[in-house]
């Protein structure tokens, strides 16, 4: 497969989608934070000095699925007509999982979305808690699934 954000001349460009058929497209990503069992037992008994760490990292990774043609440079504005970060708190593993999901109608995908909404939670936890521990492990970051568009869906 070629590589589509390189014109003719080799430049990087933002590849022209204003010919493709609008559909209904949808992603979700993954990722975890593991954390110490202290963090884990804060989190779960809502003593984190910083406030509600899950309800913050949920509106921030929203936010992130936002603003993701901001900050990745050949991703294109799209409308973001859902998306939702889910969180599983792994108490025995000391892990926090993140789900991300994107939808949208459109010419283009949300891939990046969900993925850019699953880093932006991530990195809030880490900031909310990084007072009680430093050393979190941001891991596992990837798209589980997608569907819609011409390459069609996608499993992990």
């Amino acid at each position: 497969m070629d590589f589509t954000h390189f014109n003719k001349d080799g430049k990087a460009y933002m590849v022209d989608v204003s010919e493709k058929n609008k559909t209904k497209r949808e992603a979700t990503a993954f990722g975890k934070v593991k954390v110490s069992k202290e963090i884990i037992s804060k989190l779960v008994n809502n003593q984190m000095k910083k406030g509600e760490v899950l309800g913050v990292a949920r509106v921030a990774g929203i936010m992130g699925m936002k603003k993701t043609s901001e900050i990745i440079p050949m991703c294109h504005p799209i409308f973001i007509s859902g998306c939702e970060i889910k969180f599983e708190i792994k108490e025995e593993e000391c892990e926090i999982h993140i789900y991300s999901t994107a939808k949208t109608v459109g010419e283009t995908g949300v891939e990046m979305e969900a993925l850019t909404g699953v880093n932006v939670a991530a990195l809030t936890i880490y900031d909310m808690c990084k007072s009680v521990d430093k050393r979190m492990i941001i891991s596992d970051i990837h798209l589980l699934n997608k569907s819609g568009g011409k390459s069609g869906d996608f499993k992990f």
